[in-house]
C-alpha cells in the first residue's frame, strides 16, 4: 500500500501494534505523537530550544507501536523538508535508520552535538 494523505489512518491502523489492548482513544493519542514531534521540531527551528529527551520519548513510542519502517514512512508524509535535518539525527541515534538512508538530508549540527552528550 502506497502511503498518502487519503489513506494515512488506514495505513496507521494496519501497522498499529499495542499489546496492552487497543481502543480508539489510545490509537488517536499515539497518532497525535507525530503532531507533538512536529511541534517540538518547529519550536527548535524557531527558538533554538531543543527538547531532545521529549522528542526521543515520542519517537520511541511511535516506533514501538507502529514499527520502524511504517513510522519512518508516516513521518516522511507528515514532516516537511526543513524538519528532516533535525529528525534524522534522532533516528540515527536510536538506530532506526543508518546514516546512508534518507540521503540528501544534512544533519543539524546542534542536534548531533546534543545527542552525543547523552
Amino acid at each position: 500500500m502506497e502511503l498518502n494523505q487519503s489513506n494515512f489512518y488506514l495505513y496507521a491502523a494496519k501497522n498499529y501494534y499495542n499489546p496492552l489492548g487497543v481502543d480508539h482513544d489510545e490509537f488517536s493519542e499515539d497518532l497525535k505523537r507525530f503532531k507533538y514531534v512536529k511541534r517540538l521540531v518547529n519550536r527548535y527551528l524557531e527558538t533554538g530550544q531543543l527538547s531532545d529527551r521529549l522528542i526521543l520519548n515520542h519517537l520511541i513510542v511511535i516506533h514501538n507501536v507502529f514499527g520502524i519502517e511504517a513510522s519512518v514512512e508516516m513521518m516522511a508524509l507528515k514532516l516537511q523538508g526543513n524538519q528532516w535535518p533535525v529528525i534524522k539525527p534522532f533516528l540515527i541515534f536510536l538506530r532506526y535508520i543508518t546514516n546512508e538512508e534518507l540521503t540528501g538530508i544534512d544533519l543539524d549540527k546542534k542536534v548531533v552535538e546534543r545527542l552525543r552528550e547523552i
